[in-house]
């Protein structure tokens, strides 16, 4: 059996490791995609977001928003607006995912990507 050829030249491959100049470049990234995700929201999901704890993070992949609800009645209004902040997130990345977690001792973290939002438009 042999060995196939990379499909990209060995420049345009990633490297083998990660090096602490790839780390401080991510956090820019996700400081600067987080800040300019706030800013293109509405005054609503501006307030909603305010209220809990969220970021935004590539560090398992895809882009994912992930927010920490404090109660269950922020958890459900945050839920209401899963399909404004997929619209607002798409815009980032087209395989952006959502993550919102309920206070603790409260349930599963709800995960969605944001191609699949539509799909459910009745749930939300």
């Amino acid at each position: 059996m042999s060995k196939r050829k990379p499909f990209l030249p060995p420049d345009d491959m990633p490297p083998a490791e990660r090096t602490e100049v790839d780390g401080m470049l991510r956090r820019e990234l996700e400081q600067s995609t987080t800040r300019s995700f706030y800013e293109a929201c509405d005054r609503i999901t501006q307030t909603l977001l305010s209220m809990c704890q969220w970021y935004m993070t590539t560090n398992f992949g895809p882009l994912m928003l992930i927010i920490q609800c404090p109660d269950m009645p922020t958890f459900w209004n945050i839920m209401s607006d899963i399909s404004q902040l997929g619209n607002r997130l798409k815009r980032f990345a087209n395989h952006a995912k959502i993550r919102v977690c309920p206070p603790p001792d409260n349930g599963a973290p709800f995960e969605i990507r944001v191609d699949e939002i539509s799909l459910y438009r009745d749930w939300f």
